[in-house]
């Protein structure tokens, strides 16, 4: 028998499926951040060390040795050749590593090393071949079709991009906020909104909250939240920006179709992130909408985690 490591990789954490050649998942194990952007080479290396270190010892519960045949490692972040060199050189740290119950039989060319938006695609569609809309924090689309050509849009970051994230709807829904509080704007419930869920006497202390307390990207795009719940109570004006949202992600996601699914077959397109979680209908919305352009298409919710997803890609190189 042997066995596969497919990992995926993020801003907040990383997560780490042991599986057989079949498919069977024997062991998951979750470590900390790996986008080496933001945390470094060595806060990486012993995340992604972390991660296979738990899923190995789970593993072991039911086999009794673990030869590593192949790995697929999906880590936001990596998307340039000098980026893979670097993971490329973490890989090399692991199979040294005296630490991990592992025995190493990698060839060059069962290391894989990819961005976290393919092994989105292949888990959450459970082949390689479609388009994957991920709308969480940031937001990305990226496809894939037959003849392995590939095509991205976004994933540029919340300032020089994001259209449809949490992190941009939050920001516009305090923005419809404070123009609502000046007058600039209709009457709307998300001023009430964003006080009762800070716990904030005024809509004036938002300033405190967003420019003294440190808050990041992640904080603010946890507050998207607030909009979702004001849409479906009917304001309209968070209506307006939960379709700004949507018509964000159709305008990314024709624009890959159109570049690289031009025959007209049908693709399947998974959502995934927080952005779909809500109660809003964003994916309703979402399918409608791409749907009236391309009747052709398919939207789908995820049928497997990203890690499964890295773990096939694996699989399929041994």
């Amino acid at each position: 028998m042997s066995y596969v490591l497919g990992i995926d990789g993020g801003g907040t954490k990383t997560v780490c499926v042991l599986m057989d050649d079949t498919g069977k998942v024997l062991g998951c194990g979750m470590g900390g951040a790996s986008n080496y952007h933001s945390v470094g080479v060595e806060a990486t290396i012993q995340s992604i060390h972390s991660a296979i270190y738990k899923a190995a010892n789970e593993a072991l519960k039911s086999i009794d040795a673990i030869a590593v045949k192949a790995i697929c490692l999906g880590l936001a972040g990596v998307g340039r050749p000098f980026d893979v060199q670097i993971i490329q050189g973490i890989v090399k740290e692991l199979q040294n590593s005296n630490w991990l119950p592992i025995n190493w039989d990698l060839s060059p060319s069962h290391i894989i090393i990819c961005h976290d938006a393919l092994i989105a695609l292949v888990g959450g569609i459970g082949d390689d071949v479609g388009i994957v809309v991920a709308a969480g924090t940031g937001s990305i689309v990226f496809g894939r079709n037959q003849q392995g050509q590939t095509h991205r849009v976004g994933g540029w970051g919340y300032i020089l991009g994001d259209e449809g994230s949490a992190y941009k709807i939050a920001v516009a829904g305090m923005h419809t906020a404070l123009k609502s509080y000046d007058g600039r704007e209709k009457i709307t419930s998300l001023v009430d909104g964003f006080k009762q869920h800070l716990s904030l006497k005024n809509i004036e202390e938002l300033i405190e909250v967003v420019y003294q307390r440190g808050w990041g990207v992640t904080e603010i795009a946890a507050l998207a939240k607030v909009v979702d719940i004001a849409a479906v109570s009917g304001d309209e004006l968070a209506n307006q920006i939960i379709d700004q949202a949507v018509a964000d992600l159709v305008n990314s996601t024709s624009t890959v179709i159109n570049r690289i699914f031009t025959d007209n077959s049908s693709i399947e397109i998974v959502t995934v992130g927080s952005v779909w979680q809500g109660k809003s209908q964003m994916q309703e919305r979402f399918a409608a909408s791409i749907g009236n352009i391309f009747p052709f298409v398919k939207v789908i919710h995820p049928k497997y985690e990203p890690a499964y997803g890295a773990g096939l890609l694996a699989i399929k190189q041994l």
